[in-house]
This record gives structure tokens, sequence and C-alpha cells, in this order.
């Protein structure tokens, strides 16, 4: 057990290489109660003049039941942290924070809202669970007695289950197919031990926050504090995907604007070690003249490919696919390329969303 966020997480409960190879073989179980959960209601015109002007992703265009990864930003067009929306209808969203951002993005968000928009951060009533994995929709399917497999990636289901209205969505955090669970605390305790044991004959192992960095990891998913902070924009951070093109100027608009039209002058990538060493973050990365071009910001030996992988923050010149660097370890230079697709292909569902 180790302190995260305020709270005392699990490292591993077997073994992080055990736990990793299981969800992308089977299944894990993942308990992520140290997420936030903000919800945002009133007015459709009041809500959307927040969340846009906040948000760098086109919240107006989301359907009910849709889920959609954004960012808040700061006034300089940082990030205050990456996010998760939940569209319930147009008077009610719920935004789904990391740990030790929520307070800070309910703050931020409640100094900005306006008319009969209300921001409230009820994350001390939510428990929430993560079922991933490719087994990760039968185990579900099997415990809930219902077809799950027409839920759409990135959408949500809310569910009658033992006497309270849970909310199930097909997202996660480790490139595999599966889902998150929110519901009460002491229903969330009782679904943790059930799906447990249910999930056995299936394969299914609990997972902590050693598994959890390397999975995310292997399917290239940014890290507050590591790929994303104050400073860096969404495009600076490689998440410049989200980064539309809005009516209403959000925070930073024209600086984001720029990095995603003109590229910006650095950008988060990819990096794969291609010689004996493991990735850690904050390693100085060179060019082959010996330049120093960077530094990395995750690094982890890989269980599923068996070698060393990272992401590193490096001068854009040097962003392209396959481009050869070096990284610092323990003194010695050590050749690397970047990597822009993903680490692995994993069984995560993808479908057309907005």
């Amino acid at each position: 057990m180790v302190p995260f966020g305020g709270w005392d997480m699990p490292v591993q409960y077997t073994g992080i290489i055990q736990e990793h190879l299981a969800t992308r073989s089977h299944a894990g179980l993942f308990d992520v109660s140290h997420m936030g959960e903000i919800f945002v209601t009133g007015t459709k015109e009041d809500i959307l003049t927040l969340l846009e002007k906040v948000t760098c992703n086109v919240v107006e265009s989301m359907d009910d039941g849709q889920v959609q990864y954004n960012a808040v930003l700061n006034e300089n067009g940082g990030l205050v942290d990456d996010i998760t929306i939940y569209k319930f209808s147009e008077l009610k969203y719920m935004i789904c924070s990391n740990a030790s951002n929520y307070p800070a993005v309910a703050k931020h968000l409640q100094s900005l809202a306006s008319g009969t928009c209300k921001v409230e951060d009820k994350s001390k009533d939510f428990h929430q669970i993560a079922l991933q994995g490719p087994k990760a929709n039968l185990i579900l399917e099997t415990y809930l007695g219902r077809e799950l497999n027409s839920l759409l990636y990135y959408h949500f289901l809310e569910i009658n289950f033992k006497g309270e209205t849970i909310i199930v969505s097909r997202t996660g955090y480790t490139g595999e197919d599966g889902f998150e669970i929110y519901s009460s605390i002491p229903l969330g305790i009782t679904l943790w031990k059930e799906l447990l044991e249910l999930g056995k004959p299936f394969g299914l192992v609990p997972v902590g926050l050693g598994a959890r960095d390397t999975l995310r990891l292997e399917a290239k998913y940014a890290l507050y504090g590591h790929e994303l902070n104050s400073e860096w924009s969404p495009v600076e951070s490689g998440i410049g995907f989200i980064v539309k093109e809005k009516s209403t100027p959000y925070f930073g608009y024209d600086r984001i604007q720029k990095d995603k039209k003109n590229s910006p002058s650095k950008k988060v990538v990819g990096i794969i070690l291609k010689e004996p060493g493991v990735l850690r973050e904050n390693f100085p990365v060179y060019s082959l003249d010996g330049k120093e071009i960077g530094k990395t910001t995750s690094g982890t030996h890989s269980p599923s490919r068996k070698e060393s992988l990272g992401m590193a923050m490096l001068d854009f010149s040097f962003t392209k696919n396959q481009t050869e660097v070096f990284v610092e370890i323990r003194g010695a230079q050590k050749k690397a390329i970047v990597e822009t697709a993903p680490f692995i292909k994993g069984s995560v569902r993808v479908n057309t969303t907005k």
C-alpha cells in the first residue's frame, strides 16, 4: 500500500507482471474510487456556456448516454486536468476527474459557473471500480444478468441493480475492452467482492497501481503529472486529437489553435528503447549529433512486449515516427526510436463517436 493523491492505494496484490498479463489475456479488476465525480446541472445554455469555455473538445455535440474524453483548461491554456464527461441529458452532466485534481477542477468550474448552472463535487459519495480485459464483457453480463454487448465504446447506461441506480460505462485506462462502474460506497464494496468471486473461473484478478501504470503506458495513455500539467497545452501534451475549433473561444484558444495548426515547438510522443535498460521519467533525450532535445515523462519495462518503452517530451522536429534518438540512463546513452502508434493492440472496441 502507498499514498496516492491523498488515498492509500495498493501497488500490487500478487505481482505487477502477473496482474498486467492477466488483464491483457483475461480480465483485471481495479478499485479506482480515488477518482472524482463532479456533477454539472442547470439549463442547457448555462451548462454549455461553462463547459465550452473551459474545455477544448466540443461538448455541445454530445448525445445523451455518451462519454467524451476532454480536458479542463486554465486561463493560459494549460491543463487543470484531463477528464471524461458523461452526458445524462441537456440538463445534467458528470465529470470524472483524477484523484489529486478533482478539488481543483470543482473549484475552477464553480468559480466560472453562472446563471442556473450548478457545480457539485459528489466524489465522496461514489465508489468506482474498473473491470478491464477481453473477458470483461462476458463477466459483467453474467454478473448483472443482462446483455451489454450493444453498449458502444465511450457510452454508458444507468442500470437498476440491488436497489439502486448504478452507472456502467464502456471506458477504461488499459487499452482493453471493459467497463467503469459507479455506485454508492456500500454497494461498491459488494460489487468488488462478488465480481472477484464470480470472475475467478474466467481468470479475473484484482489489479493494483503498478500494473495500472504499465497497462496505460502500453496503450500510450497520458497521465497527469507526467505527460499532462498546468503549463503544457493539450497539443504539446500529445492529446491534440481532442482539440477542436469552437465558435466561442475557450481558455488559451489562440495558443492551442496555433499549436494545432502550425505544430508546437515540442510534443509528447512514445519512445522504445532498443538497447538493454529500463526507461523511467526525467531521463535526458539526445539527437544523433548529441544535442539534448527533451526528457522522458514516463517509462517502464513492458510485460507484453518484453522491452522498455515510455513517453517523452521532445523538440517537435524529432517527433516523427521511427526517428532515432538516444536516452541517457545512468550516464550511458542508449539508442531508442520514436513510436507514434500505441505500443499494443488491445481488445478495446473502436466505434465512431463524436
